[in-house]
C-alpha cells in the first residue's frame, strides 16, 4: 500500500508532465486545453500547494484558469470568428470570461446547423457539455477558497447562471423541466437533445456548493429547477465513472452541511444506494481482470476518486450523528459501501505500472488519464471543500 508521501510524489510527477505536455509550463501560444481535464488539473495544483506550501503550484492553478478562459472562452481559430464566445467586447469579456460558457475543447469543429447528426463524429466535435461546465464551476470555487479572491466564485456563479438558462428547458405542453446533453458553442441550439443521467444531480450539488462559497442564496431558482428535474429519476448506473461521481457528490453534500451550509441531504440515501448498486455491478463485470488494451483508465479512475471521497464519509457522519439519523443513512449501507474501498488501490497500482500506459487506450486519452490518475493518488484538492 502506498504511503502519503509516495502518493504525493507520483502525483507531482504526473502534473509536471501534464503542464509541459499541454503548454502550461512553459507557456505556449497554442496550448492544448480540454475543459474536463483542466478542471481536475486546477484542483490538483491547489492540492499540491496545500500539501507542500509551494506557491508555484497555486500560481499554476491560477495560470491554468486564465489559459482556459482565453482559449475555451473564445472562438476556435478555425471558425472564422474571433473574440469571446459570449459576444462581449474584449475589455468586458476579461471581466466576465464565463458569461458565454466555455467550449469543450474537442478536436473537430461543432456540427453546423442543418448538418446531419453522426453519433460517431459527434464525440469528437466541439460544443458545450453541461457536466464539463459544472466541473469548471467546482474548480473555480476551489480557487476562490484557496486564494480568498471572491472573483473566482463570481465567475463560477455567472457560468452557472448562463449554463442553466441555456441547457434547461420546459417540455412543450408541460411544466416539466428537462436538460440538453450538448449545446452549440454559442449556446443557441442543442446538438444532442437527450439528457445526461446525472447532470441534474451534479448541477444541484454544484449550485449548493457555489451558494455556500458565496455566502448568500444566489442560485435559488436554479436549485428549485434541478430538484424538480431530479424528482423520480433513477441514479443507478453501470458506468464506473458515473458511480464515482455519485460518491463524490455525496461527499460534497455532507461537507457543505457539516460546514454550516445548505445542501440536499435528503438525497444522501438514494445517492449512496445507487452507488452501491454500481459498485456491485462493477465488481461482477470482471473489468479489473482484463488487459490494459480492453480498459479505459479515466472511467476506472473516476470510480477510485469517488471511493476516496467515500472513505471520508464515516468520520464526517460520526462527528455529526444527527445528520445520518435525520436522513436515514443506515450504518449497514455505509458498511456495505466501504467493502469496496480496496478497489481504489487496485485501480491505481494497475495504471501506475508504466507498461499498462503503453497502449492506445491510454495514449488516445493521455491528458484525461494522466490528470485523473493524479487526482486519485492525492484527491484532497478536488474532494475537500
Amino acid at each position: 500500500m502506498m504511503v502519503p508521501g509516495e502518493r504525493l510524489s507520483n502525483m507531482g510527477t504526473l502534473m509536471e508532465e501534464y503542464a509541459q505536455r499541454t503548454g502550461l509550463k512553459p507557456l505556449s501560444e497554442s496550448p492544448d486545453r480540454y475543459l474536463w481535464t483542466d478542471a481536475f488539473a486546477v484542483c490538483n495544483y491547489l492540492g499540491l500547494f496545500r500539501e507542500t506550501g509551494r506557491v508555484e503550484f497555486r500560481e499554476l492553478a491560477i495560470r491554468l484558469v486564465r489559459q482556459v478562459h482565453h482559449t475555451l472562452g473564445m472562438h476556435r481559430n478555425d471558425s472564422g470568428m474571433r473574440g469571446w464566445i459570449s459576444g462581449l467586447a474584449p475589455e468586458e469579456g476579461e471581466l466576465h470570461p464565463t458569461a458565454g460558457g466555455l467550449r469543450i475543447g474537442k478536436i473537430l469543429p461543432e456540427r453546423m446547423a442543418g448538418e446531419p447528426y453522426n453519433p460517431y463524429l459527434e464525440w469528437d466535435r466541439d460544443g458545450q457539455y453541461y457536466h464539463y461546465l459544472t466541473k469548471w464551476m467546482h474548480a473555480l470555487a476551489r480557487v476562490g477558497s484557496v486564494t480568498g479572491d471572491p472573483l473566482f466564485v463570481t465567475w463560477a456563479i455567472e457560468l452557472a447562471q448562463v449554463a442553466h438558462a441555456r441547457f434547461v428547458y420546459t417540455l412543450p405542453g408541460s411544466s416539466q423541466r428537462r436538460m440538453y446533453w450538448k449545446m452549440s458553442i454559442d449556446l443557441s441550439r442543442p446538438l444532442v437533445p437527450s439528457m445526461g443521467q446525472h447532470d441534474p444531480l451534479d448541477g444541484l450539488v454544484t449550485y449548493h456548493e457555489l451558494q455556500f462559497a458565496a455566502g448568500r442564496p444566489v442560485l435559488s431558482r436554479e436549485i428549485g429547477d434541478m430538484a424538480g428535474i431530479l424528482r423520480g429519476l433513477s441514479l443507478e448506473t453501470d458506468d464506473p465513472l458515473g458511480t464515482g461521481g455519485l460518491l463524490a457528490d455525496a461527499s460534497r453534500i455532507v461537507q457543505i452541511r457539516v460546514k454550516g451550509g445548505d445542501s440536499p441531504c435528503d438525497l444522501l440515501t438514494p445517492i449512496l444506494t445507487a452507488a452501491l448498486a454500481g459498485l456491485e455491478s462493477f465488481s461482477r463485470s470482471g473489468t479489473l481482470a482484463l488487459p490494459a488494451t480492453q480498459r479505459l483508465a479515466f472511467r476506472e479512475l473516476g470510480l477510485s476518486i469517488g471511493l476516496a471521497g467515500l472513505a471520508r464519509l464515516p468520520g464526517l457522519l460520526e462527528e455529526n450523528p444527527g445528520m445520518a439519523d435525520e436522513q436515514g443513512v443506515s450504518g449497514q449501507l455505509i458498511h456495505s459501501l466501504l467493502k469496496y474501498t480496496p478497489l481504489r488501490e487496485e485501480i491505481e497500482q494497475f495504471w501506475l505500472n508504466h507498461t499498462n500506459r503503453l497502449n492506445d487506450t491510454w495514449i488516445g486519452h493521455h491528458g484525461i488519464n494522466t490528470v485523473m490518475l493524479a487526482t486519485s493518488l492525492a484527491p484532497d484538492g478536488f474532494l475537500i471543500l
